[in-house]
């Protein structure tokens, strides 16, 4: 039996020492903050919790200003939550033991392009787009796209994905190399500028998707790869949610190298119909890109279109102008925001699985089929490639039936997902929200594991306590 998730959290009352506010004072100056609206700023993210805002809030500029903030909050056992964009969706950076918001945006210098050796260096705060951009006349660009503009030190934090997975992978195979401010205040590298090694435990991969639990990420190496010949998308509508994923299946199976695939409901184009003003016919859809030289794209073009009409594929439509490219994949990001216009003052419950690409026909058709019995508003989006998909649940945050409702269904979907092999969560992280859920996943005995690395690591818990697992 799935556990129910995290229920709403509670704030710490615990006021910060005297002494500890002074000190930070002296070292941070006007960098330190108690301002309510910069506290309240701190204590919001993309979930559908309630805001909690930290006792204070200190902006770091450098790696060893990190070190002086997390040696006083260590001696005082006071929390520290890492704060970058705020785009988390399920509760990473609230403060729900009280402490200190670190706002690391100051830390937002790219520190070296290195495109001989495809790669680059930043710091935590660096944006995604920022990147992107700088690296723009170099030919290379970094392909990780969670979507939203989040930040470098968060998409490592959370082991972000996103459209691009399918083709390049996980933040988890695109970090070489990282510097970690730990528990106790020491500065540790992580991973080289090399490939590969068989040096010693992975501790890189140990903090990309720790959340902030297990140390500070204040610089990051990250992989680049060279900007495609030619790109091409595509729209293709289908007759229902589970025709188009086995054409995605079929695509997946035969080795077409797709970069990106993208599933979106009847609502979803609703949605993005009137957000963006497109005027998409409101029918399951795929959203395709494909890159490659002219030649490979026509082969590329050829072959789905064909598997497309075998799966009751029609109206497929080619995009290979930028604007009309920006456009398309400009509305698919905007989805979650397209979504929350769906019904005034709603908030979303963001739910993420990821099965393998065998059971995603299977686990999505059955999810559409709780989703009928229910009077809540959810569509569906997936990046489907990779076998990962989100449910967006709109409820009103007024109507506490409507959270029992969306946390029953988000817990079936879990369920069903783990019954078919698959994640709790392909891209969003656990934050609080899917504690119970990773027992679930993981057992008892690899939960143990990881809580006895918690301890190890941040023996004090003052790393961001209550995400991930309650210690």
């Amino acid at each position: 039996m799935i556990a129910k998730s995290a229920a709403q959290p509670m704030q710490s009352n615990l006021e910060l020492p005297d002494v500890l506010v002074d000190d930070l004072k002296a070292i941070f100056g006007v960098r330190f903050s108690v301002a309510p609206a910069i506290l309240d700023h701190h204590g919001r993210d993309e979930s559908s919790y309630p805001p909690i805002s930290p006792k204070a809030v200190v902006f770091a500029n450098s790696t060893d200003e990190v070190v002086a903030l997390v040696k006083l909050c260590s001696q005082f056992e006071v929390p520290i939550i890492p704060f970058g964009a705020g785009t988390s969706v399920e509760g990473h950076i609230l403060p729900i033991h009280g402490g200190i918001s670190l706002d690391l945006n100051n830390m937002n210098r790219i520190l070296g392009i290195y495109p001989e050796d495809l790669m680059v260096i930043v710091e935590p705060a660096v944006r995604r787009h920022q990147l992107n951009t700088e690296l723009k006349d170099t030919g290379y660009f970094f392909p990780v796209d969670p979507g939203a503009d989040a930040s470098i030190g968060g998409m490592c934090a959370t082991r972000a994905s996103g459209t691009n997975a399918v083709r390049y992978g996980t933040m988890r195979e695109n970090v070489l190399a990282l510097t970690v401010v730990t528990a106790s205040g020491e500065i540790i590298k992580t991973g080289t500028h090399a490939k590969k090694s068989s040096a010693g435990y992975d501790l890189t991969r140990l903090f990309v998707g720790s959340e902030g639990t297990l140390g500070i990420i204040t610089e990051v190496t990250l992989k680049i790869y060279p900007q495609p010949e030619d790109i091409a998308a595509a729209i293709c509508i289908f007759t229902s949610i589970t025709d188009a994923v086995t054409a995605v299946m079929e695509l997946i199976q035969m080795g077409i190298p797709i970069a990106r695939v993208e599933l979106l409901d009847e609502l979803a184009i609703k949605a993005i119909n009137q957000y963006s003003k497109l005027s998409l016919k409101e029918k399951p859809t795929l959203f395709f890109e494909f890159t490659g030289s002219s030649q490979s794209l026509k082969e590329q073009m050829g072959i789905v279109q064909e598997i497309a009409k075998n799966n009751s594929g029609h109206d497929f439509e080619w995009a290979t102008r930028p604007e009309d490219m920006a456009r398309l994949w400009h509305a698919r990001h905007n989805a979650y925001f397209a979504c929350l216009q769906l019904q005034p003052g709603c908030r979303i419950i963001n739910t993420d699985v990821c099965v393998p690409i065998s059971k995603l026909s299977q686990c999505i058709t059955e999810t559409k089929q709780d989703l009928d019995t229910s009077w809540l508003k959810a569509p569906i989006l997936g990046h489907v490639g990779d076998g990962n998909y989100h449910v967006l649940l709109v409820i009103d945050p007024t109507k506490p039936d409507d959270l029992v409702e969306a946390e029953r269904i988000n817990s079936a979907i879990v369920h069903r997902a783990l019954i078919l092999g698959g994640t709790c969560t392909g891209e969003h992280g656990v934050g609080m929200h899917k504690i119970d859920f990773l027992v679930d996943e993981h057992g008892t005995g690899a939960i143990e594991v990881m809580r006895s690395i918690k301890k190890a690591l941040d023996p004090k818990n003052i790393l961001n306590p209550g995400k991930i697992l309650r210690v």
